[in-house]
């Protein structure tokens, strides 16, 4: 049997786009002489569809386009991921379905027994977990059929538990049919780490049940998500088959045979951890110097070397470039606040406006001319609060806001590594906002370096205080930045979408409440 792996970008909601794409696969796939194409958990939908999920109208599309589909699996038998009623009288009304297509039929519908409800994952929310466990025959060959999660049973509770978060093994029950292969149909987002896991946990699989698996991801984002694809085929002895590209659609056809009765190739070594360098590094680099549009915007406060590193950098680019002075703008407010604030100090009230007027022109940028404002903040500053609202935190998309300060210089330096693209003066000189005379972040922040370690431990690890300073971080320390961090929640919940690429990234995986006493 001839097995191909549809490694496609699906856009939540766009039946016509989807359907296409699934039907173009199909057509590949039956000219590769496959007997059987495998699409991606949740395909005709999307994934996450969430509150999509709500609308009898969205159910109905995805009934529909199932249909649609198996009217192209005459000859070729096809695996699709999208949601199904729930017709018993009890449980949640929608399953996160495999549907197995077959002789311009449904044959099979699988539905999903562990259904994540951590972190970016909402699952149960909507769906209803599966207690029924078939298989699905093709050929004579019987398919242990599973989706994402249901390979994943020993999932821990959390990044310090050695608890399994899941009491059920669906490929438990599943075995007894005797089957001759897993299939994992998954929507299984990127992160820094997870590719690691994900090649882990099919390994595991394929050994302790001696059986080749065949694994499909999505490619594309979809808002915070990314899905990174990396889909992957491993014998029965644990060992790796094929893998399709990382960040690319693919179509590729693997021959089950050969994959049950050959070894590795020599050489053949996953590429098991995903740094950031393997996705494009900067915006000119994803879009094009000529869909990239900078505002330059120095103020009475911004050195010399500010105005000189930035349009060097522009010219390192080739985008367009454009330059606003804000000293009249600036003084224009102090002169309408002026008796409001005329025996006061200069302080933060004062600096804010400048960063908002910023933000106020960028903006207009943005509603005359449609571009959209990425917003600059990276995950240091936004965890500990270290930015203005509505002026440097606006914006419609966050690109660095998973990324620490000091990822954010690693990446210059790779971006750097065979010319100076980034000016080096703008890697080397101290931090600053440039808000007022003479200002160094460090004024205000303990060195990033520092700062970074003891964020990543309370945010990704979920560290306490007392585990903090157990750990060795000075106690006061400890102290004022997780008060920093808690009391500048506020803030994030305001923020524009930012690109998940850590296990723990600010929005939809992290949900602490606003009004709180805990570690503050």
């Amino acid at each position: 049997m001839k097995i191909a792996l549809a490694q496609l970008n699906y856009h939540i909601g766009h039946f016509e786009q989807n359907i296409q794409k699934i039907k173009k696969a199909i057509r590949g796939a039956k000219d590769k002489g496959a007997d059987l194409v495998v699409f991606a958990e949740l395909a005709v939908s999307g994934y996450p569809p969430r509150d999509f999920l709500e609308f009898g109208d969205f159910v109905e599309r995805c009934r529909q386009s199932i249909h649609e589909l198996a009217q192209e699996a005459d000859d070729i038998g096809v695996i699709v991921g999208s949601p199904s009623l729930n017709n018993k009288q009890r449980g949640k009304p929608l399953y996160n379905s495999a549907y197995f297509l077959y002789d311009g039929q449904v044959q099979k519908i699988v539905n999903k027994t562990l259904l994540p409800n951590y972190n970016i994952f909402d699952e149960y929310r909507y769906f209803e977990p599966n207690r029924e466990f078939i298989t699905v025959q093709l050929q004579g060959k019987i398919i242990a059929l599973t989706i994402c999660e249901d390979l994943w049973d020993e999932t821990p509770a959390g990044p310090n538990s050695s608890q399994a978060m899941y009491s059920r093994t669906p490929m438990d029950m599943l075995i007894s049919d005797s089957p001759d292969m897993i299939i994992n149909i998954s929507a299984s987002p990127f992160d820094y780490n997870h590719s690691d896991a994900r090649y882990e946990v099919l390994k595991r699989n394929s050994e302790q049940y001696n059986l080749p698996i065949f694994y499909v991801n999505h490619i594309g984002a979809q808002t915070e998500l990314i899905f990174d694809g990396g889909s992957m085929v491993f014998d029965a002895e644990g060992e790796l088959s094929g893998m399709l590209p990382y960040f690319e659609e693919a179509l590729q056809v693997f021959d089950l045979e050969e994959i049950t009765h050959s070894r590795k190739a020599p050489g053949q070594e996953p590429t098991k951890r995903m740094h950031a360098p393997q996705i494009p590094l900067s915006t000119v680099q994803a879009l094009g110097p000529d869909n990239v549009r900078v505002l330059m915007m120095p103020s009475e406060f911004s050195s010399e070397h500010f105005v000189t590193d930035s349009d060097l950098l522009v010219q390192n680019l080739g985008c367009q470039q454009d330059t606003i002075a804000i000293h009249d703008i600036y003084h224009s407010f102090l002169n309408t606040l002026h008796p409001f604030i005329q025996d006061t100090a200069f302080d933060v009230t004062e600096e804010n406006i400048q960063s908002r007027i910023r933000g106020t022109l960028l903006m207009a940028f943005s509603n005359k001319f449609g571009n959209i404002l990425l917003n600059t903040s990276n995950k240091s500053e936004a965890a500990v609060g270290y930015g203005t609202l509505y002026g440097d935190m606006a914006g419609g998309l966050s690109i660095l806001g998973d990324v620490y300060k000091t990822q954010v210089y690693e990446l210059a330096r790779y971006i750097n590594r065979n010319c100076e693209v980034i000016p080096q003066n703008i890697i080397d000189k101290p931090p600053s906002a440039e808000l007022r005379p003479d200002q160094k972040d460090s004024d205000s922040l303990p060195a990033y370096r520092i700062l970074d370690d003891l964020l990543y431990q309370y945010i990704e690890m979920r560290k306490g205080p007392d585990d903090l300073k157990e750990t060795g971080f000075d106690a006061s320390l400890v102290d004022r930045v997780l008060k920093m961090v808690n009391s500048s929640e506020h803030k994030r919940y305001q923020t524009p979408p930012i690109l998940r690429v850590s296990t723990k990234a600010f929005g939809m995986g992290r949900r602490m409440p606003i009004v709180a006493r805990y570690l503050t």
